[in-house]
């Protein structure tokens, strides 16, 4: 005899979290972001019906595991889990001992899916032992080969992505094996910072779990918004803008927008009444307001639901963002600079 039987979703969320001594002056930030993604997680698991557990790692010269797979509705705050040491950065052995812990979790009933965020101020300098090797090559090499091995070998379901210092950081996270689309850059030295990585994690953790629902179990493109939704939920949640209440106008080459704007007939530039195309990754201020478009009809849809349908239930401040691959949508986000750059293949939608 058949028996339908429910395959349900788990997913399995592995953060894991610098706490050198370089992070003593971010603890109290970096606890926010941290408790921000967990609120994260617990809000679209919740509308979406998952089952979402975390695992909860820090690291300096050692790696200790703080939660093993909780459900994410029980997490405590970070507070009074998260204590920043005097210790170096095992970045690479954090990195491969999360990823290896979660290895060992059964796979046997259910779909599962599997989520690993690195979080750190600084780079690698003392995997393998209690002291700092700064760079040898006759430590730090068979720590490299481990972890780009293991990067290029995870399963299609696994996703590794990481939030670094610099542009600096952000080269040596590729060499690892992290891909470029699962590297976003913070800044842990300014409140603006802190407040952009909470939106970037909160967004992320959106990506994810909604992407779940579209069949995706594992991603390259983590920190990019837009390609897990659909025309469907945009004309379902979203207010439709008249036609005539806007233009679209193809940008051919790189251009300030204030001229772009003025040298078309019938348009004059107006601050705040033109919105760019979401490409690479900016800075979406929480005042910003966003406009997605369908490709094939150029219709264009608004409101107050945009924000959350984009970067996430609860999501605050600025996110640091870029689209994603969505081939029936596109992201238009407002701008109120005169001087903004606007990029060659892209559009710009004028409000009139």
């Amino acid at each position: 005899m058949s028996i339908n039987k429910i395959q349900h979703k788990v997913n399995h969320v592995a953060l894991v979290v610098d706490c050198s001594g370089s992070m003593r002056p971010h603890q109290s930030q970096l606890i926010r972001v941290v408790d921000e993604f967990v609120a994260g997680l617990k809000a679209e698991s919740d509308s979406l019906g998952h089952e979402t557990r975390i695992s909860l790692y820090s690291f300096d010269h050692q790696v200790e595991n703080l939660v093993w797979d909780m459900d994410v509705k029980h997490l405590p705050s970070m507070r009074g889990l998260y204590q920043v040491n005097n210790g170096a950065t095992a970045l690479i052995e954090a990195s491969l001992k999360s990823l290896d812990d979660l290895g060992h979790i059964w796979e046997q009933y259910g779909e599962h899916s599997f989520l690993q965020i690195v979080v750190t101020d600084g780079e690698e300098n003392a995997s393998g032992g209690d002291r700092r090797h700064d760079g040898d090559p006759a430590i730090l090499g068979p720590w490299l080969d481990r972890i780009a091995a293991t990067m290029g070998g995870l399963p299609g379901h696994w996703t590794s992505a990481i939030l670094v210092p610099n542009s600096l950081a952000k080269r040596t996270a590729q060499n690892y094996g992290f891909p470029a689309g699962n590297i976003a850059i913070w800044d842990a030295d300014s409140q603006k910072g802190v407040e952009e990585a909470i939106g970037t994690v909160r967004a992320a953790a959106t990506s994810f779990l909604r992407g779940r629902e579209q069949g995706v179990r594992g991603t390259k493109n983590l920190f990019a918004v837009g390609q897990d939704i659909s025309v469907d939920e945009v004309r379902a949640n979203l207010e439709p803008i008249p036609a005539d209440k806007y233009r679209l106008l193809k940008v051919d080459k790189e251009i300030e927008i204030r001229p772009f704007v003025d040298s078309h007939p019938g348009v004059t530039y107006e601050r705040g009444a033109c919105y760019y195309q979401l490409g690479g990754r900016a800075q979406v201020q929480q005042n910003k307001e966003v406009i997605v478009v369908e490709k094939d009809t150029d219709r264009a849809y608004t409101g107050d639901a945009a924000r959350s349908l984009l970067f996430g239930t609860g999501v605050r401040g600025t996110v640091s963002v870029k689209a994603g691959n969505n081939p029936a949508l596109e992201v238009y986000v407002q701008s109120r600079s005169v001087n903004r750059k606007l990029k060659p293949k892209t559009r710009l939608l004028i409000m009139l």
